[in-house]
């Protein structure tokens, strides 16, 4: 039987990063990946046509680029060829009477695109991005210490000391506001309300759900100070990179290997069993980058009741649908030709587009009128597509995973396999009233349902894209369940790690970083 200190099963982005930390620290790492290439939600394949690169799942890797373990690590992923092109014009919105707003990292630009439309808004939007450098250190670094953690504690101490109560105070109102709550009292314009509000649906927030309105101020605020930051070539970058580290310090990555078991002796995990037979041990850690049902229902037989009834009832989020498009030309967007230039254009023009797609698809029906969050890479990166040719990436959000009926009347369908393409046809004609003529420039498309997610990555469990809602009650220190929130298991030795672990969703690889920070201690 072979041997590793740690083995991580599961190689999404969480445990690449733990693999990349604990062979920094001296540990042989073995990661393996069920797929045929690892990555998990961060894959880049030419899923169209030959010589066309999509980020099948995520595009913005700014919190990756953000992160602390970037920081550290920065040197020996850069030598693995890791590039990052950076984002000027980050993310904008037009609405239906021709009229736009867009978030550049030139402040003037941003407050004076706000200005025509509210002097006062403009006013408190460059108050809030200059504050932003004071705060960012605060409640960013919140995000990055395990729930719960004297760390948490001692910088919400220092926040205070520093900021004062009322600061403190404002920031715990904001962790459990609504984006409406949050920007009402601030913002009198609607478009600048739903330009922010946008953000709230990347996650599973409609603009009155409760603990929605952080991510909002958070993007629109690191967006206008930082830009935002896409992989050079494609969002994999990140992975080909940390799987190099990996390899050069004597780890391996192995893809095609599904684990069927996690084996234990003595009360510890202390290796894996392999779909094929073959049996692999652990020294030191097995770390499950996994969603918590998979590990409880598959992974651990017989693992403690108690855990195994907390990830059972883990809730996913509503889904999502991915569109890729080969393109002759990017949209001709109507109300200006400056979206162009910009990363993500948000289709979400008002509280009630965005609210009614919400109730709608957390109902069972498909939404009447989609938000789209309609990506750009090769506005910002030529290399993904052939000469003068482009991708756009385009999200849905949100739709239902089993389909109880439509709230237009018109898709007969309730099965995914036969409702994709007439929905895609919906979410395009969407894009058309926007961008008249944008049908004429598509050479080719590939459409992603809910459905087709869950076959491609089991941990996105119902075509969840976040692998579990965001919502309070899961989130903090209830992520994944009250009682697990620290990476660990019933089980010695076995940690979980990912998407469904503190802090959530997204590439900023927060959840398997913290958990090999500790282990190397």
């Amino acid at each position: 039987m072979s041997e590793f200190d740690a083995i991580v099963v599961g190689a999404g982005v969480n445990g690449l990063a733990a693999g990349v930390h604990l062979s920094q620290r001296g540990w042989r790492v073995l990661v393996l990946e069920k797929a045929s290439a690892p990555g998990g939600a961060v894959r880049t394949e030419e899923i169209t046509l030959p010589g066309f690169r999509h980020d099948l799942y995520a595009m913005n890797l700014s919190m990756f680029a953000g992160s602390a373990f970037y920081a550290e690590h920065k040197t020996a992923l850069d030598a693995q060829g890791l590039a990052f092109v950076p984002v000027a014009n980050s993310f904008a919105s037009p609405f239906p009477i021709g009229n736009w707003l867009g978030v550049s990292t030139d402040l003037d630009k941003t407050t004076a695109r706000i200005e025509d439309l509210s002097p006062a808004d403009a006013a408190t939007w460059r108050r809030m991005a200059q504050d932003f450098a004071t705060e960012a250190p605060f409640v960013g670094g919140i995000m990055g210490q395990p729930m719960p953690s004297f760390g948490a504690v001692k910088l919400l101490i220092k926040a205070w000391r520093k900021k004062g109560l009322p600061w403190v105070r404002d920031m715990v109102r904001l962790l459990l506001a609504s984006p409406r709550n949050y920007l009402d009292p601030r913002f009198e314009s609607p478009e600048v309300r739903a330009l922010m509000a946008a953000w709230g649906l990347h996650l599973d927030f409609g603009p009155d759900v409760a603990g929605g309105a952080v991510f909002p101020y958070l993007e629109s605020m690191a967006n206008q100070n930082f830009g935002m930051v896409i992989g050079q070539g494609g969002a994999d970058t990140i992975i080909k990179a940390m799987v190099g580290v990996i390899e050069a310090s004597n780890g391996e990555v192995r893809p095609n290997a599904e684990v069927a078991q996690i084996l234990q002796s003595g009360g510890r995990a202390t290796g894996v069993r392999l779909l094929d037979g073959t049996e692999i041990a652990a020294k030191r850690a097995v770390i499950a980058n996994t969603h918590p049902s998979i590990l409880a229902r598959t992974l651990v037989p017989g693992i403690d009741k108690s855990f195994a009834a907390a990830a059972g009832k883990f809730r996913p989020g509503p889904g999502a649908m991915m569109i890729h498009l080969a393109m002759d030309g990017l949209p001709d967007w109507s109300a200006s030709p400056e979206l162009k230039t910009f990363a993500y254009v948000h289709l979400a023009p008002s509280y009630d587009v965005m609210s009614a797609v919400y109730h709608e698809a957390m109902s069972g029906l498909l939404p009447r009128e989609p938000v789209l969050v309609v990506g750009q890479p090769t506005a910002i990166d030529p290399s993904r597509a052939p000469d003068g040719k482009h991708v756009l990436w385009v999200q849905v959000r949100v739709v239902p995973y089993e389909i109880k009926g439509d709230a237009s009347g018109s898709i007969a369908a309730r099965h995914w396999d036969e409702a994709k393409q007439p929905y895609a046809d919906r979410v395009l004609d969407l894009i058309e009233r926007y961008a008249p003529g944008m049908r004429n420039k598509i050479i080719a498309s590939a459409v992603l349902s809910p459905l087709d997610l869950e076959r491609a990555n089991p941990n996105l469990v119902r075509g969840d894209s976040l692998s579990g809602s965001h919502h309070l009650d899961q989130n903090f220190l209830f992520r994944p369940a009250g009682g697990w929130s620290r990476y660990r298991t019933p089980v010695k030795d076995l940690y979980m790690v990912g998407a469904s672990t503190w802090p959530g969703a997204g590439t900023g690889v927060g959840s398997g970083y913290m958990l090999a920070k500790m282990l190397a201690r």
